[in-house]
């Protein structure tokens, strides 16, 4: 059973390996923090990054730009991609590769450096460590390349946090042609921050022989040399970029939980001066992925206010919809009405707990201000009930 390491088109047979992440899926509330799967709350959470300072503004070119704004909001690094989803990444991916980008790669410097990925196909195939890695979003995934040197090498990095540490997995690598990549893992090991010596990775390396090999292809690299497309010798495909733009950035902290106030606020601050005429609650689905509440005794009371699950937006009608168990969900109806440049007022008054085509009427209402603080066609933020901030990802 082929199984790669961290993802990045490196394979072992039969040894287990990992992957990247972004995120988990369903956000809750929370004081300025996420709540995530609970299998991932013993993590410890990174320090707050500036939007701003962590990395230089980038520019990307419009079919570059297509394929950023497939990936935006995009959970698990593909892993709970929906086929549409998917289907929109895989054309703006082939659409790249038909331009060409740098020629020769392999011989170009903009190769070289450390590679954030933020997409990688076939992610829940691998062993049960890689499944772990690449689905989780906390963690940072990083594959750096350095060719122009007396050791070139190809490295496969999980950051678990700055607090905690990372995994490297290392390959002597060598350049075959102007796209192709050669490599053969040889060391991995993690390192702690609260150990001053770093703890091997049990891989019998040498005793693999042919299965320690693999190539990687790239079949695109940007002029600005931010975004790279690879393939690997397992028909694998990855996107990875140097400098993400300021929304993959602001989700970035989302995922990881803290500062995410003062992100939300530099956010706005940044794209303030893009704004072109008054925004609108633009149609479809959208998830809520953060908001400011900290969650209360009933979850009741939470899905009335919007705190929880779905919401669609369909002409003026307002929809909240709540999974709750075994097939069964809260569903509150109401309306809007724009009160002013960024102001609405909802009023929510048509309650039922739904079961397929059945649904059992409550009698509940709820009325509230609704302030659209930033909207695109991916992201939107709101200040809502009880002056609530809210994170909402658009889905489907």
């Amino acid at each position: 059973m082929a199984i790669e390491i961290a993802n990045l088109g490196f394979q072992l047979n039969p040894l287990p390996t990992f992957s990247p992440v972004f995120v988990p899926r369903t956000v809750l509330k929370s004081s300025n923090r996420c709540r995530f799967d609970r299998r991932n709350l013993l993590l410890l959470r990174p320090p707050a990054s500036s939007l701003v300072d962590e990395q230089p503004q980038v520019s990307f070119t419009e079919p570059e730009n297509r394929l950023i704004d497939s990936l935006v909001g995009l959970q698990g690094r593909g892993r709970s991609a929906s086929p549409q989803q998917l289907s929109d990444v895989e054309s703006a991916v082939q659409a790249l590769e038909g331009l060409g980008g740098v020629p020769d790669p392999t011989s170009s410097s903009l190769i070289e450096g450390r590679w954030q990925l933020m997409f990688t196909t076939r992610p829940g195939t691998a062993s049960p460590i890689q499944r772990t890695f690449v689905g989780v979003d906390n963690f940072s995934v990083f594959q750096e390349v350095y060719l122009r040197t007396d050791d070139p090498r190809v490295s496969n990095i999980v950051r678990f946090s700055e607090a905690i540490g990372e995994l490297k997995v290392e390959a002597a690598a060598s350049i075959k042609d102007g796209k192709r990549i050669l490599f053969r893992f040889d060391r991995a090991a993690f390192s702690f921050k609260f150990l001053p010596f770093k703890v091997p990775y049990p891989v019998p390396f040498r005793l693999l022989g042919d299965e320690a090999k693999g190539w990687l292809d790239t079949t695109y690299l940007s002029q600005s040399g931010n975004l790279r497309i690879s393939r690997g010798n397992k028909g694998t495909t990855f996107v990875l970029q140097k400098n993400t733009e300021p929304r993959q950035r602001f989700l970035s902290v989302i995922s990881k939980g803290t500062g995410v106030m003062e992100a939300i606020n530099e956010f706005i601050s940044l794209n303030q001066n893009k704004a072109t005429g008054e925004p609108q609650l633009l149609e479809g689905e959208w998830q809520m992925i953060w908001s400011s509440q900290q969650e209360t005794d009933s979850w009741l009371e939470n899905a009335a206010n919007g705190l929880m699950g779905t919401q669609i937006v369909k002409g003026e009608q307002l929809k909240f919809v709540v999974d709750i168990l075994l097939g069964f969900r809260f569903s509150m109806i109401g309306t809007f009405v724009k009160t002013g440049a960024t102001t609405y007022e909802v009023t929510m008054n048509d309650a039922a707990i739904v079961a397929g085509p059945v649904g059992l009427p409550m009698e509940m209402e709820s009325k509230f201000n609704l302030e659209l603080l930033y909207t695109d066609d991916k992201i939107r933020l709101t200040r809502g009930f009880r002056n609530i901030t809210f994170v909402h990802l658009r889905v489907g």
